[in-house]
């Protein structure tokens, strides 16, 4: 049974930083496509960043160079660094996986961004 467990959201100023983690379970993190996905009041769901098992990155125009989206192969981990955040950013971050042709979210964390 796979599950994805996501952890480190938080309330933080504007020009903070969070790291969130993506733990995963039931399968391999290293031979899947890991991505993270947020969603804000009253918008739909959108794309931040993916990571593929080859290793390489994506990233949504309006998160590039202020999100880092890496992996540890050893914790089966996949993390989110989220650097210079905007109260734009203030939504629910779901990670998503796609593996062996099948997909999976986890239950999301809050992430706000406010003074």
């Amino acid at each position: 049974q796979v599950q994805l467990v996501e952890s480190g959201g938080g309330l933080v100023q504007p020009g903070g930083s969070l790291r969130l983690s993506c733990a995963a379970s039931g399968m391999i993190c290293s031979s899947a496509t890991i991505s993270w996905y947020r969603q804000a009041p009253g918008k739909q769901r959108e794309l931040v960043a993916a990571i593929t098992s080859g290793g390489s990155t994506n990233y949504a125009d309006s998160v590039n160079a202020r999100f880092t989206i890496s992996r540890d192969n050893a914790k089966n981990t996949v993390y989110l660094q989220m650097n210079s955040l905007k109260p734009e950013d203030t939504a629910v971050y779901y990670c998503h996986a796609r593996f062996v042709g099948n997909y999976y979210w986890g239950q999301g964390t809050q992430v706000t961004v406010s003074s």
